[in-house]
């Protein structure tokens, strides 16, 4: 075990629960540490539902183009804690090293003296130290749950704020309609930061633009201020200032291109930022990567254990809405490039499986289902979801694990297959450290 993971082992013991939306915990402990948060370079803050670190990579690509130096902070990781505390240099940013996070987080816990605090909390206050002591000249800063009590939205003065798109998803916490859900996902809007919004569906965007409106944030709404479309095989974006012509995102899925014209909104109209060329939105859109969203697997192991001529591709899509998204995408492939799709799915127990799998029910039958194990261990076997599978109707197998799975699909014999993984992001981190291609 490294000494950064011990760490996290202990810090699991500092609350009883997992997650624990307040800012009291995490403001004792920034003060004790002398406010590095009030230390930060220009903060864009980003919530929503679904296209966060998306629309954080199209931004931070865009950026770097320009030579700034990026910090960004995101969650979950996927292989290692790390990749969730990027610090920014001239030509690229770099994930944490060993030593500097064993040092923030030692801090920290000398400083914390074993009160009581979650995971997210203290290891968000040893990303401000790092972010605060690294120079840098924009953090991408990206919301863990909600918004209102989420640990990150001690940030009181940003650049801007974003709001990806907004749907159903943890309600346990942010409650039981969208209209609530989009007010959690307002509260880190503050009063002069520019608000950028995303398209949104109507009942969330009524509930942004009142609370923009309620706190003096200028509201910049996809659809209405700004707008993208593919017209040619380009990217077209348009807002007061003019028109992009754009490449297409490397992004997979048209849902990419309303994730790059959320972040060229966000880059235009947060202050104290300079303007970006158009030169830099071209590349940026063009280079852009976020892994686990339809990633294409085309080399490591896992791909050698398929039909030769078989696709493999890698989503952490895990919600209802995600999930129709990542289907569209799908239909978009089988369209112009037709076989037969068979999902591996695993999913927590706090998703809502049957609504993420309705949107695959006119693409395929054929499911291989996987267990998920997260921070606190399995939350939901291969069998639940398979029964769950089967009561939607899909024909299900259970598998141990991803290289169970893809072997299970290659002893079948069927000809070359689209395979998706999907449901976690978990799962997709598994996969990815199986497949010996992690996060760089």
């Amino acid at each position: 075990m490294s000494e950064s993971a011990a760490f996290l082992d202990r810090f699991l013991s500092l609350h009883p629960k997992l997650i624990d939306l307040s800012l009291d915990r995490i403001r004792r402990l920034l003060e004790a540490l002398g406010n590095p948060h009030r230390r930060l370079p220009p903060v864009i803050h980003v919530a929503g539902t679904n296209g966060k670190g998306s629309t954080i990579a199209f931004m931070r690509a865009m950026l770097e183009t320009a030579g700034l130096r990026v910090h960004v902070y995101t969650s979950p990781h996927l292989v290692r804690f790390h990749e969730r505390i990027r610090l920014g240099e001239i030509g690229g940013g770099r994930f944490v090293d060993e030593d500097s996070l064993v040092d923030a987080f030692r801090r920290c816990e000398d400083v914390n003296a074993d009160a009581q605090i979650t995971v997210f909390e203290i290891t968000t206050a040893a990303a401000f130290l790092l972010f605060a002591e690294n120079p840098a000249d924009v953090l991408l800063l990206e919301v863990g749950l909600g918004g209102t009590f989420d640990t990150t939205n001690v940030v009181v003065d940003p650049a801007a704020t974003v709001v990806t798109p907004v749907s159903m998803d943890h309600s346990e916490f942010l409650g039981d309609t969208v209209e609530q859900i989009a007010g959690e996902k307002a509260g880190i809007l503050k009063s002069g930061a520019p608000a950028i919004f995303a398209p949104q569906d109507e009942a969330p965007l009524g509930m942004l633009v009142a609370r923009a409106d309620a706190v003096g944030a200028p509201a910049i709404i996809g659809g209405q201020d700004f707008s993208v479309h593919e017209e040619n095989g380009r990217l077209v974006y348009q807002d007061e200032r003019g028109l992009l012509d754009l490449p297409l995102p490397r992004l997979a899925g048209r849902h990419q291109h309303i994730n790059a014209g959320t972040a060229i909104a966000a880059l235009r109209h947060a202050r104290g930022l300079p303007d970006l060329p158009a030169a830099c939105f071209e590349q940026g859109v063009r280079d852009a990567f976020w892994p686990a969203r339809l990633q294409p697997l085309r080399e490591g192991r896992l791909q050698a254990l398929l039909p030769a001529g078989s696709e493999l591709w890698l989503d952490g899509s895990h919600n209802a809405d995600g999930g129709r998204v990542t289907a569209a995408a799908i239909a978009e492939m089988e369209e112009a490039k037709p076989r037969p799709l068979i999902l591996v799915v695993g999913m927590k127990g706090t998703k809502d499986a049957r609504a993420f799998l309705d949107a695959f029910e006119d693409l395929t039958r054929d499911i291989v289902t996987l267990p998920v194990v997260s921070e606190r261990g399995v939350t939901r076997t291969a069998q639940d979801i398979a029964t769950i599978a089967d009561a939607v109707g899909f024909t299900s197998e259970a598998a141990v694990d991803i290289e169970d799975a893809l072997r299970r699909i290659a002893a079948r014999g069927a000809a070359p297959s689209r395979v998706l993984i999907t449901g976690s992001l978990y799962l997709a981190g598994e996969v990815l450290a199986a497949n010996g291609t992690p996060p760089t």
